[in-house]
């Protein structure tokens, strides 16, 4: 089946796919995708359960993927009838799915008060990523990114986090977690909002995933992406050592203000100097600067050796991003010959310099492209959706 074919022959399911029975409203049951190790030990003997049943859970959870209580054939029977009473191992409902020419995936999920977020797997010849979401909308309006232009709703929990890899797992087919050979090996927050404006649940998803009993990503293959939240920048490279990239986009404080507006609130001089102090940073282990080219706006020759004068010092690789475009764009994306003597210039100066390939633009999943039709919404709206999706019969 070709993608436009089987894009039109996707039939989003009405239900979420993994709901943990009906016997009790899932406003009221816990959501154990969310605990870590030891909140998962406090539940368990609060249903008054030995702390030994907290390992097995985790394994059967965050190693073996399990949708149903059922599947856990470690617990004893009692427990798995009753768990579905207490607790739940929802995904993200797949409100759509989107399958690009180039074999990028795109999903619009669900979230259980009905807000949405996208995710995307991008597949590589030597790598599969999934770019995933922090936050439904963002606050920080940048000019040329199509999620801008979704005001800020709410931040997403680690649970609704890592449900995001999970589903992606399911549809890779990849539980358990395989020691070799998987399809999805890299993890990027650059999807919708800003993870540093999110932090601690940020750094409880990371940790999670990080765990080797359970999702088992090595730091190395996540990376967090800022606009340049400077003072989050160094307690991030402590505490989680993760890879970073910095949506840089301009090389002076004027044209970055206007880019990017959180610039105005951490301009130039204290971004680089948070890069240059972010912890682990040499030449192995460099910081990734984003730069989207903009045809007349930050793609001249003089930017390209102003860029080269900014990173000096910083072990650094560009990421050159041609200008994605979206509905009501004031931007056009850089000529090819502009991009080259850009790259050029950046080569010259030992800078590495790659050209992204966009993928997924033809399904609107590109770098810059993602957004949802969530709105922010008064607190009595949001909890009566809320109340109605959770007294809503489970899928069997």
């Amino acid at each position: 089946m070709n993608m436009q074919a089987h894009n039109a022959a996707y039939q989003p399911p009405t239900e979420g796919p993994f709901q943990a029975g009906p016997r009790t409203p899932a406003a009221r049951r816990r959501h154990l995708v969310e605990m870590d190790r030891d909140e998962l030990a406090a539940f368990v003997q609060e249903l008054g359960e030995p702390k030994f049943r907290a390992k097995q859970l985790y394994h059967w959870i965050h190693h073996r993927g399990a949708t149903e209580f059922a599947q856990m054939t470690t617990l004893a029977k009692g427990l798995r009838a009753r768990l579905p009473e207490v607790a739940t191992l929802d995904r993200p409902m797949v409100k759509d799915k989107q399958v690009s020419y180039d074999g990028t995936i795109k999903w619009l999920l669900r979230l259980s008060d009905l807000q949405e977020v996208e995710a995307v797997f991008i597949p590589e010849a030597d790598r599969g990523t999934l770019c995933i979401s922090s936050q439904v909308g963002c606050t920080l309006t940048c000019r040329f990114c199509h999620t801008g232009t979704q005001r800020l709703v709410r931040n997403l929990s680690a649970g609704e986090m890592l449900g995001q890899i999970m589903l992606a797992r399911d549809e890779l087919e990849e539980w358990p977690t395989p020691k070799e050979g998987r399809r999805l090996t890299n993890i990027v927050l650059m999807g919708m909002g800003e993870p540093l404006y999110n932090y601690q649940s940020v750094a409880k998803m990371t940790r999670m995933a990080m765990d080797g009993d359970g999702l088992g990503f090595s730091r190395r293959r996540i990376t967090l992406s800022t606009s340049g939240v400077v003072p989050m920048m160094q307690k991030c490279g402590e505490e989680l050592g993760v890879n970073l990239a910095v949506s840089l986009h301009a090389v002076d404080d004027a044209t970055r203000d206007y880019l990017v507006p959180l610039n105005k609130k951490y301009p130039l001089d204290q971004l680089m100097a948070a890069c240059r102090a972010y912890p682990g940073l040499n030449n192995a282990r460099r910081i990734t600067f984003e730069y989207v080219m903009i045809d007349g706006v930050n793609d001249s020759p003089a930017d390209a050796r102003q860029l080269v004068r900014l990173l000096d010092g910083i072990p650094a690789k560009v990421n050159l991003i041609p200008f994605n475009p979206w509905p009501g764009t004031e931007f056009e994306c850089s000529s090819p010959e502009a991009i080259e003597r850009f790259s050029d210039i950046l080569y010259e100066a030992n800078l590495s310099a790659p050209v992204r390939t966009p993928r997924g633009q033809d399904i609107m999943a590109a770098c810059g492209q993602l957004r949802s039709e969530s709105q922010r919404q008064k607190k009595s709206v949001r909890d009566a959706a809320a109340r109605t999706a959770a007294s809503a019969p489970a899928a069997e």
